[in-house]
């Protein structure tokens, strides 16, 4: 099994290459280098493999979401990667137009997730990322939150057609969970109707050590768009928190369309909408942001005691 989500971002693009003669992986520049190197692992080398269907525009970004709607439109499944700013937010007019308004289907696969690069400063990090996505109709979005389920994850998306985004990132829980596209994974069930906490992607780890001894139930979520409602509201709980590894509330109005006929409360826990401007490292970042599991603790338990 991969390693990292980026072994298994080029595994599943090379089973994709391979099963799919209509698939064409578009870069510009960045990621380039993981396709061409020889490595240990059978999907190494691919750029020499299928020459004909890579394609480096170089360092021009909004060309490369451009280059990728034109192939989509040729009947093409195009595969298109960077790093989350350069991939989504520097081309977001031409993934707007070119793809949404079109209603093409393709492929965005990101990594660097929220500061996974810390040290590059804001030009490399893109807590806005998820947010900025679900603004566009008809994108399917996921966040794995272990290299295993990555590959289950990036599997879905090439066999499929429509809009896909994939946000790889280095912050991984220790063991993957049998994740289901679409679906919310039950991690473990309090009481009935005990508060729900919704763990999004690399967050699940630090959010059980922070509830171990909590009645809640904990829900993991590796699909966002679309939003598991049902298994949500199953829960019978109303009081929920959500936990994510971008921007806070960025899927609070869904939690709330899901329990729009209840009474309920919500805590929503994420990237704070502020400036680091001590880059430091991603572990600085998630204490800086309240999502290491001692501020967890702290920050439900408070709303769990205001009933």
């Amino acid at each position: 099994m991969p390693a990292t989500m980026r072994e298994a971002f080029i595994e599943s693009t090379g089973r994709m290459l391979e099963s799919n003669p209509d698939s064409v992986v578009v870069l510009a520049d960045i990621g380039v280098s993981q396709f061409r190197d020889a490595g240990h692992f059978k999907y190494s080398g691919l750029e020499d493999k299928f020459a004909e269907r890579f394609i480096n525009v170089g360092i021009r970004e909004q060309l490369m979401v451009g280059v990728a709607a034109g192939l989509a439109k040729e009947g093409f499944r195009p595969l298109v990667h960077s790093y989350t700013p350069f991939l989504l937010e520097r081309p977001y007019e031409q993934i707007k137009i070119d793809f949404a308004h079109l209603g093409l289907g393709g492929i965005f696969v990101s990594v660097g997730a929220s500061f996974d690069t810390a040290s590059s400063g804001r030009t490399h990090q893109a807590p806005g990322d998820v947010g900025l996505l679900k603004l566009l109709p008809d994108f399917d979005i996921h966040i794995p939150g272990h290299a295993d389920e990555a590959a289950v994850l990036l599997d879905h998306a090439t066999s499929g057609e429509g809009r896909v985004y994939v946000r790889l990132s280095e912050d991984t829980n220790a063991v993957a969970r049998p994740v289901e596209p679409g679906k919310f994974h039950v991690e473990r069930r309090g009481s009935l109707g005990a508060p729900a906490v919704i763990a999004v992607g690399p967050m699940l780890d630090r959010v059980l050590e922070a509830t171990a001894d909590l009645d809640v139930t904990v829900l993991y979520a590796t699909t966002v768009m679309l939003f598991d409602g049902w298994t949500l509201r199953d829960t019978g709980a109303t009081e929920v928190v959500l936990v994510e590894p971008y921007l806070l509330g960025t899927s609070a109005s869904e939690v709330s369309g899901a329990l729009h006929d209840r009474p309920h409360r919500l805590l929503s826990l994420g990237v704070r909408n502020m400036e680091l401007r001590k880059y430091g490292k991603p572990e600085d970042h998630i204490r800086a942001h309240g999502l290491d599991a001692d501020s967890l603790r702290d920050s439900i338990s408070r709303f769990l005691s205001l009933r």
